[in-house]
């Protein structure tokens, strides 16, 4: 290979990486509507790393803080049907009642609506092709991608990593 051709290359690669870093640094979450719970006033959730660490699994831990993701077809969720709500594990914030629930074939809990307010989003380059990325409104815990591939009404689906969703059965 040319010398020439092989620095570019270098050049660009690392040009392209170091614009993925700061395009994840440099967008802020942006809330998709006011941050209330059954209509009172939320404050943001903020605890230090360690804090994080001794409250989460290991798993929950490198999805919630570290926008991790956790093997398709490995979450019990999948297979929950109940009347409920599904809350994050993080803070317990709802995110999404259980009728927005949906079974997407992906192997992942997928949702065609939330909450409102209680999700937060941000433009995500980590596969080069810009996704929208989803969080919790309170905690700023990961929870997945959110794509335009859902059902109706929406038409969203919200693919959500079960390992750090709760779930709360209707009493």
């Amino acid at each position: 290979m040319d010398r020439r051709i092989f620095v570019r290359m270098a050049l660009v690669g690392t040009a392209a990486a170091l614009l993925c870093k700061w395009s994840r640094m440099s967008t802020a979450l942006a809330a998709t509507g006011p941050n209330t719970v059954h209509g009172e006033a939320f404050e943001p959730l903020v605890k230090s790393d360690g804090e994080w660490k001794k409250s989460l699994t290991s798993q929950q831990y490198n999805i919630l803080r570290e926008e991790g993701t956790e093997r398709p077809f490995t979450s019990p969720l999948n297979d929950e049907h109940r009347e409920g709500v599904f809350a994050c594990a993080g803070c317990a914030l709802p995110l999404f009642p259980s009728k927005f629930k949906f079974d997407s074939g992906t192997g992942w809990p997928s949702f065609f609506d939330s909450i409102k307010g209680h999700i937060a989003t941000k433009t995500d380059y980590g596969m080069i092709v810009p996704r929208t990325e989803y969080h919790c409104a309170r905690c700023g815990g990961h929870h997945g991608h959110v794509f335009n591939d859902g059902p109706k009404p929406t038409g969203l689906r919200y693919c959500n990593n079960g390992a750090v969703l709760t779930f709360i059965p209707a009493s």
